[in-house]
């Protein structure tokens, strides 16, 4: 017979069991949809509360599209919550070095390290000028390795819309990237 309390304890160590691991994606992706720092931190916290809310309906096949899920539509209430405050945010160089390029060795070429790191800049600039649905597709795919059917779960909308939403997406991405070369 279980004492009362054990039950919770064993629930809450499950839930870091399974949640956990999938810690930095989903940060990653709250802070590519919210496009801002502390309401990504915000968003992933309070999707962390939701998620052990409702742990019990966790039937235990994919974890990652589960609690990305959570995040994507705790994002998408605060963007409508705050539409004021998400068009105003701005990216932040600074803030978002982590995403720039790093050699493959230290012998490397600074000038081949600055032109990466430029590269990462303006790759960076043009997926957080890209509208959420496609950036949402694009950061699940390529940046999660999530699979189609796992982003259309998390998205709720069928694999074609998925697929559609990355070719854009990628689309967008190319075209925006020539036009700044273009005017360089």
């Amino acid at each position: 017979m279980q004492r009362e309390g054990e039950g919770l304890t064993d629930r809450a160590r499950q839930f870091e069991t399974v949640a956990m691991p999938h810690l930095d994606a989903a940060y990653n992706l709250a802070r590519w949809l919210v496009r801002d720092e502390h309401a990504a931190e915000d968003a992933v916290q309070e999707s962390f509360l939701r998620a052990l809310r409702y742990f019990d309906s966790f039937r235990g096949d994919a974890a990652k599209p589960w609690l990305l899920g959570i995040v994507r539509n705790t994002c998408f209430d605060w963007l409508r919550d705050n539409r004021g405050a998400a068009a105003t945010v701005q990216f932040d160089e600074e803030l978002d070095h982590a995403h720039d390029a790093t050699p493959s060795s230290p012998l490397d070429d600074p000038l081949e390290l600055l032109a990466a790191r430029e590269l990462g800049a303006r790759l960076d600039r043009a997926i957080e000028a890209l509208p959420v649905v496609y950036r949402e597709a694009l950061i699940l795919r390529e940046q999660e390795e999530l699979s189609y059917a796992d982003i259309a779960r998390i998205g709720g909308v069928p694999v074609g819309t998925v697929m559609s939403r990355l070719s854009r997406a990628r689309r967008l991405l190319r075209s925006a990237l020539v036009a700044e070369r273009a005017v360089e």
